[in-house]
């Protein structure tokens, strides 16, 4: 019977007028003074170009190893990359007097506005606390009239890289909240602790083994992994031990099983999903989030997605009965 799906503690009284929220921060430098409050001491998810060869490997229905990685690794640039790119775009800007005109603005600059944004819905994510649109703008500051663009890139980092959705709860006040991807009810932060949310790598590896055939070996999960800049036996800035990570604790969540492979000699060991990822999710929601995210459409994948209407009936019949 599918766990219910758990809504984060956020209440519309949280919706405070903008200037409640961002009051002491207009008497100093609002972006400075935010930047310092909310952003981590991490970059977004380590990676460069260099370190993630899959961007840009077009939709193969025949290689769907290629097909989850290089859709990931797009998002995977991290933040120091941005803020270097941008810095030194902006002290030319400041020198011929470009304004924040869509034209004159360098992507350099906007990309530095997602990274910036990201992490300011992470604060706010783990803070469990709602976040208006007035609050993103001041983080944003001097590209307000970007925000469209800028708060789109951020909420598609949000969903891709860490499996969170950003929707507004309150129309009128603008307030926006965050919940887990494709009915997930895990996020990997531990209650009282300090961390980030692990769901988009969790996301990204039962897409692999729905992709490879309802199971992955360890050196298929790990070869996607590492276009992203999760290597095992190398401590992740962001997910810390990556291999205790995917062998233990989403093991112990009953997301993935490890198993070794029968016959097998020397050991060798593969994932499947787990009882609470069957429970939780679908194989079609796993299948559209990843079509999504590389542009294109579930049934460009005929084998998988006929598997998963299969089980959408059987789902339905099940509840029918």
């Amino acid at each position: 019977m599918p766990l219910p799906q758990k809504s984060p503690q956020y209440s519309c009284d949280q919706c405070l007028p903008a200037h409640s929220v961002t009051q002491g921060l207009e008497d100093a430098d609002d972006s400075k003074a935010l930047e310092e409050t909310c952003l981590s001491s991490h970059p977004l998810i380590p990676g460069t170009s260099k370190e993630a060869p899959g961007v840009g490997i077009p939709s193969n229905p025949e290689n769907p190893q290629s097909f989850c990685s290089s859709s990931i690794a797009i998002a995977t640039t991290s933040t120091s990359e941005l803020n270097e790119g941008s810095d030194s775009q902006e002290e030319e800007d400041s020198t011929s007097g470009a304004g924040p005109d869509a034209k004159n603005v360098p992507v350099d600059a906007l990309d530095k506005m997602v990274a910036l944004l990201v992490d300011f819905m992470l604060f706010k994510y783990l803070k469990k606390e709602l976040m208006t649109k007035a609050d993103m703008k001041i983080v944003i500051k001097g590209y307000e009239e970007h925000f469209a663009e800028v708060f789109l890139k951020a909420s598609e980092r949000m969903e891709i890289v860490f499996g969170l959705d950003v929707k507004e709860v309150d129309p009128i006040n603008h307030c926006y909240a965050f919940f887990i991807k494709l009915g997930l009810t895990y996020d990997g932060v531990l209650h009282g602790k300090e961390g980030i949310p692990k769901t988009g790598v969790l996301i990204l590896i039962l897409g692999v083994i729905f992709m490879k055939g309802n199971s992955a070996s360890e050196k298929e999960v790990w070869e996607v992994l590492k276009l992203t800049g999760i290597y095992p036996g190398r401590k992740h800035s962001l997910f810390g031990d990556p291999r205790k990570l995917i062998t233990q604790d989403f093991v112990k969540g009953k997301y993935l099983e490890y198993r070794q492979v029968a016959n097998s000699d020397p050991a060798q060991f593969e994932f499947l999903w787990g009882s609470r990822a069957h429970a939780e999710t679908t194989k079609m929601k796993v299948l559209e989030f990843l079509a999504k995210v590389h542009g294109t459409d579930p049934s460009s994948f005929p084998s998988q997605y006929e598997e998963a209407l299969e089980e959408e009936e059987e789902r339905t019949r099940a509840r029918m009965s």
